[in-house]
């Protein structure tokens, strides 16, 4: 067995040794990064400068780094789903003003999960029983308004229950019977319907019957994360890949303890539900979270004013063409933000509206507007990058101008 002398006398003969032992700092001297893929240049998907709005085709909103670095840094550990969904929702709970919440696969999927709580409450045979809800005992029928009942309600009919259509409180009593589960209001098609929100909410307190709104795409003001929780409604959903700008394919939830609590049942990582392949990760509710706290502490006003200025820029850049109407209007339900409607005169500016939008697509850099009429686009500013408000206002004044 070699002693402690041998050994250093051995180490001596090697008095080159250290110089060539390396150390990370060495290492990363010595090797040069490999660049990073764009893997929408390698795959040939076209990005573009989206002035159209968060649409769920054009892949929604872009991520803060805050919520990035999230995403990144969740997804180096392992922890409980039910753990982790329980500590983030009672920090979302606390935010918008709910009893409980819980992060979604979207606001679609929170639709569904909502009413599934209602449906089974806490009982398993029930939730592995969905959509099959005859000789269960749970009940069968969601009432809504006629103007509300558009094709996102599929997310409740994936429980099994039916949508029964009035337009009257008159009707709603009428339509309550004991197959009836929820009463589901639409936010953005409020407008249109005979029943406004708060006497909805009173309705479904009267004839003992939850109700529920969506309001998907219908931040900002920031003031909705919390304004139908404080009025009343029995659970609401909301999308989180659009305003709020966090992940894409997640949502909120939110509502009373109990039905959160039952809708968890469908959801993952429960294998024995309809919500299985809502599968939400670490990641994205961590995500979801950041980005939700962020969006609700960030600088409304300020931000608000920096729409103002770019749909300015842009509006400027095009009413100087002869033929050339310009509007500046704010939704007031859905998509609230500084919305600039360009029409044209036909008989002066010869393009469609298909043409001028396809103009700009095929374009370097590629652009996308909203759609209008057809000698009429749209334009959005909260999901330009800064300075991309020259580029389409120097585009569109092109593009315009070329068709004379």
């Amino acid at each position: 067995m070699i002693n402690r002398r041998q050994l250093i006398q051995r180490l001596s003969a090697f008095p080159f040794l250290g110089g060539l032992m390396a150390t990370p700092s060495t290492i990363s001297a010595g090797v040069a990064k490999a660049p990073k893929r764009d893997l929408f240049k390698e795959l040939g998907v076209r990005t573009f400068i989206n002035a159209a709005g968060t649409l769920t085709y054009m892949t929604g909103s872009l991520m803060h780094e805050e919520v990035l670095d999230t995403i990144n840094n969740a997804a180096k550990e392992f922890c409980m789903l039910d753990e982790l969904q329980d500590k983030v929702g009672e920090k979302i709970a606390s935010l918008v003003h709910s009893e409980a919440a819980v992060v979604t696969s979207g606001a679609f999927s929170g639709m569904t999960l909502g009413l599934a709580g209602i449906l089974t409450g806490m009982d398993e045979k029930k939730v592995k029983a969905l959509p099959h809800l005859e000789y269960t005992g749970m009940k069968s029928e969601v009432i809504c308004q006629a103007s509300h009942d558009i094709v996102y309600n599929q997310a409740l009919t994936n429980t099994g229950c039916k949508i029964v259509r009035v337009e009257t409180a008159e009707d709603v009593a009428k339509a309550v019977n004991e197959r009836t589960a929820l009463m589901h209001f639409l936010h953005i098609e409020s407008d249109k319907g005979k029943i406004q929100h708060e006497e909805w909410v009173a309705l479904g307190k009267t004839h003992g019957i939850p109700t529920s709104i969506d309001i998907a795409a219908d931040v900002p003001p920031v003031s909705n994360l919390w304004r139908f929780n404080d009025m009343g409604f029995d659970f609401v959903v909301i999308s989180g890949g659009k305003a709020i700008r966090g992940p894409q394919s997640a949502g909120l939830l939110m509502g009373k303890k109990d039905i959160i609590a039952a809708a968890r049942l469908s959801m993952p990582p429960r294998g024995f539900n309809i919500g299985r392949g809502m599968k939400i990760n670490k990641e994205e509710i961590l995500g979801m979270y950041v980005a939700l706290e962020k969006y609700i502490n960030q600088d409304h006003d300020k931000e608000w004013k920096e729409w103002e200025t770019r749909i300015a820029l842009i509006k400027n850049a095009v009413s100087t063409i002869q033929g050339i109407t310009t509007e500046i209007k704010i939704p007031p339900l859905g998509n609230h933000t500084p919305t600039l409607h360009v029409s044209w005169d036909t008989d002066k500016i010869k393009i469609t509206d298909k043409q001028l939008r396809e103009a700009l697509r095929n374009g370097n850099p590629s652009i996308e507007l909203g759609g209008g009429t057809a000698n009429s686009v749209s334009v959005t500013a909260f999901m330009l990058k800064p300075g991309q408000e020259k580029i389409v206002a120097t585009r569109l004044k092109e593009a315009l101008s070329m068709v004379r």
